[in-house]
């Protein structure tokens, strides 16, 4: 019988459990797959302790790769056999098996992996939106992204890089600095060391950036405002220092005439269509080089404790998956 991780209530990594699942057959409209990789993600840990309300008991993750085993009466445009990769509610993705929509799932060309493409989706189609639509960054044009070791942050600065835009990066730790240099930052920041809305400052000749990207929340988001210049934009995706406190517009925005956006994956890809275009972009960048990944950690589904724990505790450097 094929294992999932399910939770019955909210805490810590310890809430995660193992369990045995019955996976029937697809809906009109549904694929069952086999996942081969599971993307980890920030976001997981958000569900897992109630940040994000879920309804209990439930599966947990959004993010996988793998092979489609049977489709529904309603899917024409997957087949058995089809290689596929998905980011998206229904939570679930910590799971050998499991019956998910046809249209949350991608087709994964050749040449790209199950475990490369578990890392490409969620980091990757959150690179794509916060570069090309949230945000359309230009050639010439200096910003500032933190958490730049992470597995969105490797992605970002060399898609930044690959058409001609700088970024300056803040990181956690030492060991950090040497992974966010080699993945094409110009500057990067030890914030637990140095406040890094000064140094910005003096790396900018005081001129400031014109974007912040800040998936940490909490603990950056009042310096990262004073890094910007006027007109900027703050772009807040993520709380991995804790949910942000109220916004006083007009202490925290009004002098510079900022813009404060809070933007998700499923407010740019809305459809399969948008969807899969976002997809291709990323398969396409890493098939010519634009972008390469690699692997910080592989886990098994049974160690998804011992995953979330590394996960929070910032012990990671880089994408990790969980190998089911």
């Amino acid at each position: 019988m094929p294992k999932s991780i399910i939770i019955n209530k909210n805490g810590g990594p310890e809430v995660l459990e193992l369990r045995d699942v019955k996976v029937g057959s697809p809906g009109p409209d549904e694929i069952k797959v086999t996942n081969h990789a599971i993307g980890l993600n920030y976001i997981d840990t958000y569900h897992r302790s109630g940040l994000y309300p879920i309804k209990l008991p439930s599966g947990i993750g959004l993010e996988a790769a793998g092979k489609v085993d049977e489709v529904g009466s309603n899917v024409t445009d997957l087949n058995k056999g089809d290689n596929i990769a998905y980011a998206s509610v229904p939570l679930g993705a910590y799971s050998q098996e499991r019956i998910i929509p046809a249209k949350i799932a991608v087709k994964v060309p050749n040449g790209i992996s199950h475990e490369l493409a578990a890392t490409l989706m969620t980091k990757g189609l959150t690179t794509n939106y916060l570069i090309t639509k949230t945000y359309k960054l230009k050639a010439g044009e200096t910003v500032l992204f933190h958490a730049a070791a992470g597995g969105v942050g490797q992605i970002f600065a060399q898609w930044a890089n690959s058409i001609g835009a700088k970024v300056i990066g803040t990181v956690g730790s030492d060991e950090k600095i040497k992974i966010a240099e080699e993945n094409g930052y110009v500057s990067v920041i030890n914030y637990t060391k140095n406040d890094f809305s000064k140094e910005v400052m003096k790396i900018t000749k005081n001129e400031g950036v014109t974007a912040v990207f800040d998936g940490v929340g909490k603990n950056t988001f009042q310096k990262s405002l004073a890094c910007l210049k006027t007109r900027g934009m703050m772009i807040s995706f993520g709380n991995a220092s804790g949910p942000l406190d109220p916004v006083n517009v007009p202490k925290d925005i009004q002098p510079k005439g900022l813009y404060l956006t809070r933007p998700s994956i499923a407010q740019y890809f809305t459809n399969k269509k948008e969807l899969q275009a976002g997809a291709d972009s990323i398969f396409e960048k890493i098939k010519f080089g634009k972008i390469k990944i690699r692997i910080a950690k592989k886990y098994k589904l049974s160690d998804a404790k011992k995953a979330h724990a590394d996960l929070e505790s910032r012990k990671l450097l880089g994408p990790a998956i969980i190998i089911p």
